[in-house]
């Protein structure tokens, strides 16, 4: 039997780090805190598998005057997609789904879906489905699914009336939460634009037919047991809920952080509904560990979780015509353009960092949270960042763009 190895990555540019210039960046970041932007941060910046830089600044709970610790743990929200789509990808490896398959063949509700294409949310005018979703669609946010809370069009009225905002209907599992979407309109016809949406809490539930077992169970055996990510789950425990940062948002007279316990409350307690693209809440660490495995296609010490190839292809551009998201991007929230990025299987990827005009690498794949969080991995520097705080809507502050060009900056010959 013959083998076929996967094509060879070019060398990594190693570049090391200023602890001078990585000085800068934390008082950078210190500003947002001092200034009562955030309640506080933590940083993680590892080069070639090994942690380089790793820092704190300010408070995970303002208001108790407790520390960001090293073993904080802070709500992850969509920075669950990429750990759902290692998952899936799984599964794939295995041959127990193909990316073309249409997911009406293990979700059968979405066999009877209707696509918007005039009126009002209360009076909406549809159009049959002319082309089949696709499993990549969900993957790749090309489903023609969306979020309530994006509140940019009226389908995204009739999430916020079937009550999928920030959040799902009360006592509604996985499975009752993708039966509700079913029944709501698409934006589009799959695979005809980018739309962020619920398509990876849709692509939980197809890891939930094909399995034949709990979403939640999946992840937790194939990716977060594997890799040792042991303070990540879907709640904080009672036993480890007082190092849950709390969660604030911006105050409408003056900016500054304000506690929202209303919604960060809720991790707190067990989800009915274990979703596929938000809830998991976990530390810096653990995070750096995914990061870190997708850094080594695949690998982390000596536990491989993927191919590398599965990695490389999950790090690829799949927007039709190797576009970029401002190509084909139904308007959505963000700090930044996204001029020059394309998105893979779960994740952004940057495929002209001119364009972007952020300094990105070509190839650099990762993707955020709600919070303001986010990480990202940069092959061509063998190098991953993960950034944590507590602040919503992720939009609030320019942080993601200002990051990347501390970072980068930090990195001399």
């Amino acid at each position: 039997m013959s083998t076929v190895s996967s094509p060879a990555q070019p060398p990594a540019t190693r570049r090391s780090l200023d602890p001078s210039r990585l000085a800068q960046l934390d008082a950078r970041l210190a500003r947002f805190v001092d200034s009562g932007l955030l309640p506080g941060w933590q940083i993680a910046i590892s080069q070639h598998g090994e942690l380089t830089h790793f820092s704190s600044y300010g408070r995970r709970d303002v208001e108790s005057d407790l520390p960001v610790a090293d073993d904080t743990i802070f709500r992850l929200y969509s920075m669950t997609k990429p750990i759902t789509a290692v998952a899936a990808l799984r599964l794939w490896e295995r041959g127990e789904f193909l990316l073309n398959e249409p997911v009406a063949k293990y979700l059968p509700a979405f066999a009877h879906q209707k696509v918007w294409r005039s009126g009002t949310s209360t009076k909406p005018e549809l159009e049959p489905v002319t082309e089949t979703m696709r499993i990549w669609h969900l993957f790749a946010h090309m489903s023609g699914l969306t979020y309530g809370f994006a509140n940019a069009h009226p389908v995204d009225g009739l999430y916020r009336q079937a009550g999928l905002e920030w959040g799902v209907p009360a006592g509604l599992d996985l499975a009752g939460v993708c039966d509700l979407i079913a029944s709501l309109p698409l934006l589009f016809q799959p695979g005809t634009a980018w739309n962020y949406g619920m398509s990876t809490d849709v692509l939980g539930m197809v890891v939930e037919a094909i399995a034949g077992r709990p979403f939640a169970d999946v992840v937790q055996d194939e990716v977060l047991d594997p890799l040792g990510m042991d303070d990540t789950s879907w709640f904080a425990p009672d036993e480890k809920v007082d190092r849950l940062a709390a969660l604030y948002t911006p105050s409408p007279a003056d900016g500054t952080a304000v506690r929202l316990d209303a919604f960060g409350d809720a991790a707190k307690k067990p989800p009915a509904a274990s979703l596929g693209g938000g809830g998991l809440v976990g530390t810096t660490s653990d995070y750096v560990r995914f990061a870190n495995m997708l850094a080594g296609r695949g690998a982390l010490d000596g536990t491989r979780i993927l191919a590398p190839s599965t990695v490389d292809y999950m790090a690829t551009n799949h927007l039709p015509g190797n576009v970029d998201l401002e190509a084909v991007a139904r308007p959505f929230f963000s700090e930044t353009t996204y001029d020059g990025v394309g998105f893979g299987l779960g994740v952004s990827v940057v495929i002209d960092p001119a364009a972007a005009k952020v300094p990105y690498s070509r190839g650099e794949f990762g993707w955020g949270g709600a919070a303001s969080t986010t990480f990202w991995v940069d092959p061509e520097l063998d190098m991953t960042v993960v950034f944590m705080t507590q602040l919503l809507p992720s939009d609030s502050h320019p942080i993601r763009p200002l990051l990347r060009s501390l970072v980068k900056a930090a990195l001399v010959d």
